[in-house]
């Protein structure tokens, strides 16, 4: 299985999280995880990149959303300047306005749960 690079968009370091379990999920099976949130901390062994300082990252297979909706309109043009393959919407983190911009720039978009699809062998 090829790793695939994955950003983890609203990550925490709360064990109770999703993006937390997502992280850790994904390191598991091997995929690059680059997690960005507003909190400070680590996860599954990296560094959490400050979302306000909308960091560079290059190469990006996978975006796995996060962030609620009403979060994520301030964030459009950051996200997308990412240049993900695809962005996972979990579940709570579906968004109409977000999905067609994605479309329009040529990015796959799912609607979808990281820990599921990692688990079927679907991501």
């Amino acid at each position: 299985m090829e790793s695939k690079k994955t950003v983890v968009l609203g990550a925490s370091t709360n064990p109770t999280r999703y993006a937390f379990i997502a992280a850790n999920m994904l390191k598991d099976y091997h995929h690059e995880v680059v997690p960005v949130g507003i909190k400070k901390g680590e996860i599954a062994g990296q560094a959490i990149l400050n979302l306000k300082e909308k960091p560079e990252i290059d190469d990006i297979d996978t975006i796995t959303l996060y962030l609620g909706p009403q979060n994520q309109p301030e964030w459009y043009p950051y996200i997308l300047s990412l240049k993900p393959k695809r962005i996972i919407f979990n579940p709570g983190t579906e968004n109409r306005e977000l999905m067609d911009m994605a479309r329009k720039q040529g990015i796959e978009v799912e609607i979808g749960c990281t820990l599921v699809m990692l688990r079927s062998g679907q991501y």
